[in-house]
């Protein structure tokens, strides 16, 4: 007797193990529009709730062309680029419910203060510090403050500091040494990122940002760091919702040419 009961509280605690696994993947699959509930949208917006419910939660964020975690780093970065601290902790939580780490979300922050600006980097790190201490994130889970940094490549670098000296350095002497230490020398070297998901990262911002002349480089930066065309026409699609359609319109653009010259090229 003593077995059968031990054989069913076995059952039981494997039967509410699989069940909390399951309702963490329909929580993955199934991603709220806000932080708001749908009854406070409703309260204000009922039309605004429908579309957030039929247009983000059952089709948006179930699309195959990003990862889950890869359209929560887009999400992310997006936010924080368009300092929007509101949303910021509700997407920081689904980002580390889908595979981003803490250390990734501390990087992120980082990495798009220099892109986005210090108080925009502010702001998240309010709405995220909450985040963490709810989920018991520690220090040691972090990105370290001065890591040992990844292999330089030191042709690309030569390219992009000439490039960067010729047409800013007669304007802006401080710039271009800032641009390279701690920018490209320091901070797109650290581990706690890897190049693709610093480039999706950067890219991201600066679509949100509207910052269309820039997004060329980094985007031709991120495809040679792996990201690919369908991924790369996925961002445009993600920051329309995000970022407004008038962001992603501008962007489509300069997307479209580095995708054409690419495939023209491998052609």
């Amino acid at each position: 007797m003593k077995k059968v009961l031990a054989a069913a509280a076995i059952s039981l605690v494997l039967a509410d193990v699989a069940f909390a696994e399951e309702k963490r993947g329909e929580f993955m699959l199934k991603v709220t529009p806000s932080a708001l509930s749908v009854a406070d949208i409703e309260s204000v917006s009922p039309a605004l709730a429908r579309f957030g419910r039929e247009a983000i939660t059952d089709d948006l964020w179930k699309r195959d062309a990003l990862s889950l975690r890869d359209r929560s780093i887009v999400t992310v970065a997006i936010l924080i680029a368009r300092n929007q601290p509101a949303e910021l902790g509700h997407y920081v939580g689904v980002a580390l419910d889908s595979g981003v780490t803490p250390a990734e979300v501390s990087e992120i922050i980082t990495h798009l203060a220099f892109y986005s600006g210090w108080p925009n980097a502010m702001a998240a790190i309010a709405a995220t510090k909450s985040v963490f201490h709810e989920r018991g994130v520690s220090a040691e889970q972090l990105a370290e403050a001065s890591p040992a940094l990844l292999p330089l490549n030191q042709e690309v670098e030569k390219q992009r500091a000439e490039t960067v000296e010729k047409n800013v350095g007669p304007v802006s002497p401080g710039l271009v040494k800032f641009t390279a230490e701690p920018l490209f020398l320091d901070l797109w070297q650290r581990p706690a990122l890897a190049p693709r998901d610093r480039s999706l990262v950067t890219v991201s911002a600066l679509i949100a940002s509207g910052q269309s002349a820039q997004i060329g480089y980094h985007l031709n930066r991120a495809m040679d760091n792996g990201l690919t065309a369908e991924e790369a026409g996925e961002i445009v699609t993600q920051a329309a919702f995000y970022a407004g359609w008038p962001n992603a319109f501008s962007a489509a653009p300069v997307v479209g040419e580095v995708l054409r010259a690419r495939a023209a090229k491998e052609g």
